[in-house]
């Protein structure tokens, strides 16, 4: 699992430097300062838990378990929530988007307790 996590870390990764450069070449002179802080925000995020899986499959190598494995995939659905609503909010200016967003979050906060969990389950 944890060679899962690092190729998908790495994907992620990928993209989230790619939408980066895109927001701040490509879409910058396009939108209002508001809606590109939005942007930002899904591309923050994105980055902060393509690295979050990176870490998390340290852990699943480490203390192998069932917590630190829902909390790598927890991170990953929590990208696709909460980075691409608010990407597609602000690309398609689907405002009901942002109701959907606070799922992502929840997700990460999740996959956060359980990362937790599976390192004091493993010590």
């Amino acid at each position: 699992m944890e060679r899962i996590f690092v190729l998908v870390a790495a994907v992620l990764g990928f993209l989230a430097v790619g939408l980066g450069a895109f927001g701040a070449h490509a879409l910058a002179e396009r939108m209002s300062p508001g809606d590109l802080e939005i942007f930002e925000t899904g591309v923050r995020y994105h980055m902060y838990h393509a690295l979050a899986l990176l870490a998390t499959a340290g852990v699943v190598a480490r203390w192998p378990g069932i917590e630190a494995v829902l909390a790598g995939w927890l991170f990953v659905g929590g990208v696709f929530v909460f980075s691409g609503s608010l990407y597609l909010l602000v690309l398609t200016d689907t405002r009901w988007l942002g109701a959907v967003t606070p799922i992502g979050g929840l997700a990460f906060l999740l996959g956060w307790a359980l990362l937790a969990a599976a390192v004091l389950r493993g010590t």
